[in-house]
């Protein structure tokens, strides 16, 4: 029995991370649709990123408090600077790029461009020493091979836009808003993409550094979503000079804003950042691909989302890339047994040894013998 319990907490520990990250890319999904829908609605991406992480923050301040109220670390003014930093990259910049992108181009093409902040951040984690790379290894060849073609298909989903794809059939669920943006302005869309997954990969490897210095992970979230609420809040002040861009009805907007805000901004980073710290950054932005082919399929199916070859194209070399870096991932996990992770159980005592420590069904060590 004892036994039994080790394996299925072994195994639940083991998954834990693959679980919380597939999920994470469900959430992600919702989220590229109700926000396109809000952004042909006539919401403004970037007063639709202030009230999100407003909403974040006060969904994960009571947890934050009450939760880690003796584990939480003391601010200081050089922890603050970078949690702010850290904010910057993560809300300032880059959500507001991406979501401003979501409003030329498609989410089935933004989800996709997605998917290069894995080989981003594998080529920064490279540099920075937070990745191991051996190129005599056969893994390590697809590691870089992964990243470089990677790279390819979102340089070609970026140039070459291509045909239209035909529908099949009557979208079944119809979104509301004009849609003549995406046409004229592509290419800026396609740039502000390309620039926010850049900004996006930093904002990951500074995690991994910051989680050192602050492994409070419910008020880090927190402190990130009120930060990047008052960095977007200034920034939406700049380039927003209408009052009525502020005002959100009882609509999809609120609807939108609330799920993003609570979901996203909450649950989500926050499963990001424990996830970061067990696995670290790399590993955390492996699973883009699922939130691009759920996105594809509602979209195409369900929405009756216009489909270019070239994002089809570069989409399906893009995750053809990321999937070999992972393969050459995978190496460096079956390299690195943990402790931690070992499945450990322990035998009665039957004859002169005492006892008998036993790990993934392996004899490791007998007390008792010589």
């Amino acid at each position: 029995m004892a036994s039994d319990g080790s394996g299925v907490r072994g195994m639940y520990k083991r998954f834990k991370p693959h679980v919380l990250m597939v999920l994470t890319q469900i959430g992600y999904t919702f989220l590229y649709l109700i926000t396109k829908t809000s952004f042909n609605h006539g919401l403004n991406p970037h007063v639709f990123i202030t009230y999100r992480h407003i909403v974040g923050g006060l969904a994960m301040f009571p947890f934050a408090y009450f939760l880690e109220r003796k584990e939480r670390p003391k601010l200081t003014i050089a922890l603050f600077a970078e949690i702010f930093i850290l904010s910057l990259l993560g809300v300032g910049l880059t959500l507001n790029m991406y979501f401003a992108s979501l409003r030329y181009t498609s989410p089935t093409f933004v989800s996709s461009i997605a998917n290069t902040v894995a080989s981003l951040t594998f080529v920064l984690a490279i540099a920075l020493r937070l990745e191991k790379l051996d190129v005599r290894n056969p893994r390590g060849v697809a590691k870089v091979l992964g990243t470089l073609i990677s790279l390819a298909g979102v340089m070609a989903m970026t140039l070459y836009k291509g045909s239209v794809l035909r529908n099949l059939w009557h979208p079944l669920i119809r979104i509301q808003g004009s849609t003549d943006a995406i046409h004229e302005s592509w290419v800026k869309g396609s740039i502000l993409a390309v620039a926010s997954c850049i900004s996006w990969s930093i904002f990951y490897i500074m995690q991994a550094y910051t989680l050192k210095r602050y492994p409070a992970q419910l008020s880090l979230t927190a402190w990130m979503s009120f930060i990047g609420a008052t960095q977007s809040a200034a920034f939406t002040i700049l380039v927003e000079h209408k009052a009525a861009a502020w005002t959100v009805g009882f609509n999809i907007d609120l609807c939108s804003i609330i799920y993003s805000g609570v979901v996203c901004s909450g649950l989500i980073v926050f499963s990001q950042l424990s996830v970061t710290k067990e696995r670290g950054p790399v590993f955390v932005t492996m699973f883009n691909p699922l939130s691009t082919l759920l996105v594809a399929v509602l979209a195409y199916f369900v929405l009756g989302e216009k489909l270019y070859v070239g994002s089809v194209a570069g989409g399906a070399v893009v995750i053809f890339g990321l999937y070999l870096l992972l393969w050459g991932k995978e190496g460096d996990q079956e390299a690195q047994i943990k402790p931690e992770e070992a499945y450990l159980t322990y035998e009665e005592p039957k004859g002169p040894n005492p006892q008998t420590l036993i790990s993934d069904g392996k004899v490791i060590r007998v007390k008792g013998e010589p």
